[in-house]
């Protein structure tokens, strides 16, 4: 059965509001973005003035390299897309730190992407569709049990982007007892301590990327491994997928903007193009209900 999520303007709202409905895996909206965007000649050349190759994927600033990395383009064209990107995320990142104060210790900013491709009918292998239902899981490298936060602007002048969802984390996890045994791995709890090995190549990984600070991503944990399992599941089960009960759509109009915590509801992009997407990783312990957080909803579960 699909139905429309109905989503509510939190234009207006303060900090704690904010805060608390993004904790409870409530999607945070805005009719019209709070972050100012670039001008309308730099949102024509995303939209239309790349090479025809670089439409085939995002394009993404890394803010730890300052740089977008694998981007072939002519060096004039290359200045001018990094420096769109680089801009977008340093205005988020100041609305961010003056709306979310509490999220800001010791967070980690990561990537600005544009998502320069329709999201339809993309020939993509399960676990790369955006079209599946999934929470996301190890973004940015190891996120060690901090909360994923997205914020996204949907920049095409005409057409909406659509999301499907089947609820939050936690939603997800009482109904479909397959996530557990995917979380699980024949283990009679989640394990999410790092072993001997984790925290060696946690450690080699953080040497490295000192000198190449791109290296990060490849880092991992316990917990991140799990959340993949369960991410790998959502999208391949059959099971899953055909059980629409508790499935709704979300539209999200043009130059609309939303933020998430996309560890914590789970969600697909059915339709879309022309998007930015910023990331950043927000400690659990800046969080005000650290319970409902899935790294403690799987560390509290055990097999029955």
């Amino acid at each position: 059965m699909e139905d429309n999520y109905e989503l509510r303007d939190f234009g207006h709202a303060g900090s704690d509001e904010i805060q608390d409905a993004l904790e409870h895996s409530q999607i945070v909206y805005f009719s019209h973005s709070p972050v100012e965007l670039p001008s309308a000649e730099e949102l024509e050349l995303l939209r239309s003035g790349l090479p025809q190759s670089l439409r085939a994927k995002n394009i993404s600033y890394h803010p730890e390299s300052d740089s977008v990395p694998r981007f072939d383009a002519p060096e004039e064209l290359k200045s001018r897309v990094e420096g769109i990107l680089r801009q977008h995320g340093q205005r988020v990142e100041h609305y961010l730190r003056e709306v979310l104060p509490a999220f800001v210790p010791d967070w980690i900013l990561g990537t600005t992407s544009f998502r320069s491709m329709e999201e339809q009918g993309r020939d993509l292998k399960p676990r790369s569709s955006n079209e599946r239902v999934h929470i996301d899981a190890g973004a940015y490298g190891a996120t060690n049990g901090a909360r994923i936060l997205r914020f996204f602007v949907n920049v095409h002048p005409q057409r909406e982007r659509v999301w499907g969802t089947k609820g939050s984390f936690n939603d997800v996890m009482q109904n479909y007892t397959e996530l557990w045994t995917a979380a699980h791995k024949g283990k009679d709890r989640v394990r999410l301590e790092k072993t001997l090995a984790d925290r060696f190549f946690s450690g080699a990984v953080s040497t490295l990327s000192k000198a190449y600070p791109i290296a990060q991503v490849i880092d991992s944990s316990p917990y991140d491994r799990a959340m993949r399992r369960i991410h790998n599941r959502m999208k391949e089960s059959e099971a899953f997928r055909s059980n629409d009960s508790d499935y709704r759509e979300i539209h999200f109009p043009p130059m609309s903007a939303w933020m998430v915590f996309t560890d914590g509801i789970s969600h697909s992009v059915l339709t879309g193009q022309y998007a930015f997407v910023t990331t950043a990783l927000v400690p659990l312990q800046n969080c005000r209900i650290p319970e409902l957080a899935p790294y403690n909803v799987l560390e509290t579960h055990h097999q029955t």
